[in-house]
């Protein structure tokens, strides 16, 4: 008896609408080696904070067809750690760079190794691209600002060896990776985890914050699976509150470098100009560039057409400005 053709070729048509899912495959050894000189492991073993038993093994997963544009993801991380990317002509200046995915995952290409070419090779910058815990399953909604403030810390207690400036490190974070950002940059000293030697005496603020098509709103403008991932899925208004950025900036907050599209369908652009207010009643210094094409999460992967490839350029050119301007005479 034969088949019906639609349910003949059902199992070619959901495979059809399935192609990305059908592409994703583990890919676990693109990751450096605990104990690599470009793997730095934040806390000792066995010592995260707010973690118990022995760590689990990351999943990182490819989710692309192309090995020319890799495209992976990792989750899954409760000993999180820092990837190095060291400039053959090193400026001085370093980056923590808190990749985005929601807080479901962390992107670790388009926001991660895809800017290697611009700001390591050509912008001369240290990159340190964060593994930070994500909110999933946890009753701790402060595990990745926890990262964010060691990664810091961290980041400057070696910075001989970097060949850095700890007075030259920034942070650049994207989508939801841009809200641990912001946390940084207005909760850099909130006590979030027992500090417990001489690197948590150090300062964890950022000299600099770069928000790339950031998630800064919890309430009306909120990206609503991050914060249902951080917040739970009936958060009241005070929560929201405490976790919407444009309500957290201090005078203290670090010059901060704002980028998104018009046409963001997945984080509104509403985000950043919330933001981009409160920075400016606050007295902090910034600068925002707001371009019509681009959707969300475009990283450096821009069609060249669109002026919103130059925001790396423009990045690269206001890192250095911030050493530069003028004192203020309030």
């Amino acid at each position: 008896m034969r088949r019906p053709l639609v349910l003949s070729l059902l199992p070619f048509l959901l495979l059809a609408c399935g192609l990305v899912h059908a592409a994703e495959h583990a890919v676990p050894d693109t990751e450096p080696a605990a104990g690599a000189a470009d793997r730095i492991a934040l806390w000792p073993a066995g010592e995260v904070p707010g973690e118990a038993g022995p760590a689990s093994v990351p999943n990182v997963v490819e989710r692309s067809h192309d090995p020319a544009l890799p495209d992976r993801y990792i989750d899954n991380v409760s000993a999180p750690y820092l990837v190095v990317y060291r400039p053959p002509r090193p400026n001085g200046s370093a980056l923590l760079v808190v990749p985005g995915g929601g807080y479901q995952r962390i992107v670790l290409d388009k926001e991660g190794t895809a800017l290697v070419p611009a700001f390591v090779e050509q912008g001369g910058v240290t990159l340190f691209v964060l593994r930070y815990r994500l909110p999933a399953g946890r009753s701790d909604r402060q595990a990745a600002l926890a990262d964010a403030q060691r990664a810091m810390r961290v980041i400057r207690a070696d910075a001989t060896r970097w060949q850095i400036d700890p007075q030259r490190v920034g942070v650049m974070g994207f989508s939801a990776g841009g809200h641990v950002a912001a946390r940084l940059s207005n909760g850099f000293d909130a006590p979030v985890y027992p500090h417990r030697d001489a690197i948590d005496a150090l300062s964890a603020r950022p000299d600099v914050a770069l928000l790339i098509y950031p998630v800064i709103d919890m309430g009306a403008h909120a990206h609503t699976g991050s914060r249902a991932r951080l917040l739970g899925p009936h958060p009241d208004a005070a929560l929201q509150a405490r976790f919407s950025m444009q309500e957290q900036v201090r005078t203290d907050t670090p010059p901060t470098f704002l980028v998104h599209a018009q046409d963001d369908k997945v984080v509104s652009v509403d985000n950043s100009l919330v933001y981009y207010q409160a920075l400016r009643r606050a007295g902090v210094a910034t600068e925002m560039h707001l371009f019509p094409f681009g959707g969300h999460g475009f990283g450096v992967r821009i069609p060249a057409g669109l002026t919103a490839a130059q925001w790396p350029e423009l990045a690269l050119r206001w890192i250095p400005s911030r050493h530069t301007e003028p004192a203020r005479h309030d």
